[in-house]
């Protein structure tokens, strides 16, 4: 700095003085001692550059997908599902627009890895869906996204729908189907028989049969036990029937078997026998059908109990010109085994000939003391086993199901 040399030079002159004064005057000691402070040193500030600090890296968001995207139409058999890539799905509300409250809410599944929910049902027609899915990325981060989609309308011609289902809530015999009918053919049978079941307590081996395009029916291998309870769920609603038709509604159903009874006739003998759990509980003598309306052999189920019907040949194709015409009013207790019109029936207009020979239309008839008992002591679902004449009962007139052997009657199946 330029100001240090000017001190010391003035500092090294004052010095020399001194000491000449001291060399004239011996006796007066003064001692000057140090040499000059040198001057502060100006303080140094340090700057520390920090070390970088390590970023965390920003985890990937939660990618999720659908099945539906925002604003598609979809068909009414679309199951919509949501999976997730780089996280997990936490939650989906499902709702809709649907005027009935049940509709409106649709019920789902999530998986237990979390990275994929399902609907538990498919869609219904012309509806506006809304999914409210919440997410999570790797670190635990939510996020929330929705979908907004809508279905397909579809005219009541564009639907097929379950009829009732024959037994449901009742008690019925051990010979019972469960007869499915639907109002519109269905061609693509596999995708409903697939959505189709039937279950049963104590659980029993039984397949579905394809009569028609318009009716299926499930029976046992060998006839239901006593006491079991069935379960029908015809689970069709949105599944596609082929042709573009749709199911409209799904359907359940339940019956429960009752005691094992069965009736035995035999048309040579002309006798008709009850059977409770292999024990004879009644003989009855009966007429059956003459030459050229003979009853049908084979095994029959009772389809309805009437406690009157009235009884009109043209309706099984005899004209009001043959000799052979009838048209009976209030016949009583009435159990129809056939379409085709074969019933058992109180026929006191042959009292004479029951147990004897064979004089009616087919139907087996018997006293009405008689035929009012085996009404009161039989359900719809019974088994009647018919034996004795050279015409036999056939599959679709009325409930021929058990007229197959089990192999063959599961080869109707759209599934096998």
């Amino acid at each position: 700095m330029s100001s240090h040399p000017r001190m010391t030079r003035t500092l090294a002159f004052v010095m020399g003085s001194l000491l000449l004064v001291g060399c004239a005057t011996s006796n007066a000691s003064t001692q000057v001692s140090s040499a000059p402070t040198a001057a502060p040193t100006a303080p140094q500030t340090t700057v520390a550059t920090p070390s970088p600090t390590p970023t965390t890296p920003k985890p990937d968001p939660v990618t999720l997908t659908t099945s539906a995207a925002e604003g598609e139409v979809v068909a009414v058999d679309h199951r919509f599902t949501v999976t997730a890539a780089g996280g997990t799905v936490e939650s989906v509300a499902l709702t809709s627009n649907d005027k009935r409250p049940e509709k409106q809410q649709v019920a789902g599944k999530l998986a237990e890895d979390k990275l994929s929910w399902t609907a538990g049902t498919l869609l219904e027609p012309g509806d506006t869906y809304t999914a409210t899915i919440t997410a999570a990325n790797k670190a635990g981060d939510l996020v929330t996204q929705t979908r907004t989609f809508t279905t397909q309308a579809l005219t009541l011609k564009q639907q097929v729908y379950v009829n009732p289902i024959p037994g449901t809530g009742s008690t019925v015999g051990v010979a019972m189907p469960v007869v499915v009918t639907f109002d519109t053919p269905v061609v693509d049978k596999a995708s409903f028989e697939k959505n189709m079941t039937v279950t049963s307590t104590p659980a029993q081996k039984g397949s579905w049969r394809w009569l028609s395009s318009t009716q299926a029916r499930w029976r046992p291998e060998v006839y239901w036990q006593a006491g079991t309870k069935v379960d029908i769920n015809i689970d069709v609603n949105g599944v596609s029937a082929g042709n573009g038709l749709y199911g409209q509604e799904s359907r359940t159903a339940s019956f429960t078997i009752g005691r094992a009874a069965q009736i035995s006739v035999n048309l040579t003998t002309h006798q008709l026998t009850q059977t409770v759990s292999g024990a004879v509980t009644k003989t009855i003598p009966i007429t059956g059908g003459k030459p050229g309306f003979e009853t049908r052999s084979g095994t029959k189920v009772i389809m309805e109990r009437l406690e009157s019907v009235d009884m009109d040949a043209a309706t099984t194709g005899v004209g009001q010109d043959s000799p052979e015409y009838y048209n009976l009013k209030d016949v009583k207790y009435a159990m129809r085994v056939t379409n085709s019109g074969e019933f058992f029936h109180a026929a006191p207009w042959s009292v004479g000939s029951q147990g004897k020979a064979n004089v009616s239309h087919a139907c087996v008839g018997m006293t009405t003391a008689n035929a009012q008992w085996l009404m009161a002591n039989s359900i719809v679902g019974d088994p009647a086993v018919y034996t004795g004449s050279g015409r036999s009962m056939t599959l679709d007139n009325g409930w021929g199901d058990w007229n197959l052997s089990f192999a063959e009657y599961a080869k109707g199946s759209a599934l096998k």
